[in-house]
């Protein structure tokens, strides 16, 4: 099973490495992260470093696909070379997925036209204007296109994902080997439970990246 996880400038580290602590342990398979342009990728921040071990153009047939999300999407969702790979990978997969803003890829590439997906909520109405029907849920699932929410959404994208690829207690075993046990000190990871200070807080600091 060929697992590829598509990685390029300006991802989120979380949206690419998540996935990959859950599915690189489901047996038999193969994870690959294939640059698009080949060579190291830097994350958003800048600080992370990515040697992918394959470049875009070199892969064939993809099992399953993840695309990541980050700052660098805004430059995928207009560059014709990646969303025509995305498509023609998307003709050989088993499952297509995406986690945070690399729903936009894939809707981009003409793949969630009145499919249900979700996203990052600061860019539901991105995503909805690319044609998707946006649900405001953590994982959605729609045959053979799965997306998650923003950024630590992907784990749980990932696990979902192992279940149906190697069975519940395969998926349960990797979460406890990996110890996904949340407790997070605030219960403010989604906007409509974070007070409305933190809401824009956050929308102020992502504005100068959306413009």
């Amino acid at each position: 099973m060929d697992i590829v996880c598509l990685v390029f400038d300006g991802l989120t580290a979380l949206d690419a490495v998540g996935p990959y602590e859950v599915l690189s342990r489901v047996p038999g398979a193969t994870f690959t992260f294939a640059a698009v342009e080949g060579g190291t990728v830097r994350t958003d921040n800048g600080v992370i470093a990515l040697v992918p071990s394959a470049a875009m153009a070199d892969v064939g047939s993809v099992d399953v696909l993840v695309v990541p999300g980050g700052l660098g999407t805004r430059r995928l969702v207009e560059d014709r070379r990646v969303l025509e790979w995305v498509g023609d990978a998307h003709g050989t997969t088993t499952w297509t997925t995406s986690v945070c803003t690399g729903s936009l890829v894939l809707a981009a590439a003409g793949l969630l036209d009145g499919v249900e997906a979700t996203t990052h909520w600061s860019e539901r109405a991105t995503l909805s204007a690319y044609g998707a029907t946006v649900l405001a849920q953590r994982v959605v699932e729609r045959g053979k296109i799965m997306t998650a929410a923003g950024v630590s959404a992907g784990i749980d994208m990932a696990l979902t994902l192992a279940a149906r690829l190697a069975g519940p207690d395969v998926a349960q075993a990797i979460q406890l080997g990996i110890e996904y046990d949340p407790e997070p000190p605030f219960d403010t990871g989604s906007p409509d439970k974070a007070p409305a200070a933190v809401v824009e807080l956050v929308r102020r600091h992502l504005a100068p990246a959306q413009t």
